[in-house]
């Protein structure tokens, strides 16, 4: 700043800080130093305004996914977001941390290629008022079924003493214990039910694994917001609480 001012004529402060940082980057960073930082980016631009290339221009097209594929035409209509900017950047950074840097790009890119959840034709997901309340009890019983069978590992007697506290239970829905009784008359669906262990969780059905969430959870909410921590997210209420030895 004090060398723009000693110039003659005086050059712009501003301009000529953007410009110099970068390089005093390079010096102890290399070449990704030199090259803008995120908020350099926002408050200056890409550059390239004097018609000559800059090495922001050239990042800029290969990170967007524009020049890869043909984003879908549902993905790039007006809407309401779902979230914030940064709700979505810790969202991914998880995602990163848990699958690892190239599964969350080829999975970004095939979801800007039309295929998302909620993509069904004529509702794509977050442009018609999707049921978040359906996307959030689905991931809460994710979470749940996660932890069942973290707990079923555990304590190889859970399942038994959780559908006796669960018929013990005078405070379960009359309408949840109807269908729940119903469930039971079906036998080779209690077979199954039976047998469960994190072992044979893959092998039975869909059913199965919803009456053993019945059994084992009595509730699971309220949920908390997006790019909190599942265990922060999803309150579970047992049959049998959790001791903490195990």
């Amino acid at each position: 700043m004090v060398l723009a001012g000693l110039c003659n004529p005086p050059r712009n402060e501003k301009s000529e800080t953007a410009r110099f940082l970068p390089l005093w980057r390079a010096i102890g960073e290399g070449e990704s130093g030199a090259l803008k930082s995120f908020q350099e980016l926002v408050n200056s631009g890409w550059g390239g305004e004097d018609g000559k290339w800059t090495p922001e221009l050239i990042m800029g097209i290969l990170v967007n996914p524009f020049s890869a594929i043909e984003i879908h035409p549902s993905l790039a209509v007006p809407h309401e977001p779902l979230m914030s900017e940064d709700q979505w950047v810790h969202a991914m950074a998880r995602f990163i941390e848990e699958q690892g840097i190239e599964h969350a790009l080829r999975v970004l890119l095939h979801t800007l290629k039309g295929d998302y959840v909620g993509a069904e034709e004529g509702a794509p997901y977050g442009y018609r008022n999707p049921d978040r309340e359906a996307l959030e009890a689905h991931a809460a019983y994710r979470y749940g079924c996660q932890e069942i069978l973290r707990r079923l590992g555990r304590e190889p007697n859970l399942l038994a003493e959780s559908i006796r506290a669960m018929r013990a239970d005078d405070s379960m829905d009359r309408e949840d214990r109807a269908e729940m009784l119903e469930n039971e008359s079906d036998l080779s669906l209690m077979r199954e039910v039976m047998i469960v262990t994190p072992d044979t969780w893959d092998e039975v059905s869909e059913e199965t694994h919803h009456m053993v969430f019945g059994y084992l959870i009595k509730e699971i909410g309220p949920v908390g917001p997006l790019g909190l921590p599942d265990a922060e997210r999803f309150r579970i209420i047992w049959r049998i609480p959790e001791s903490p030895a195990a």
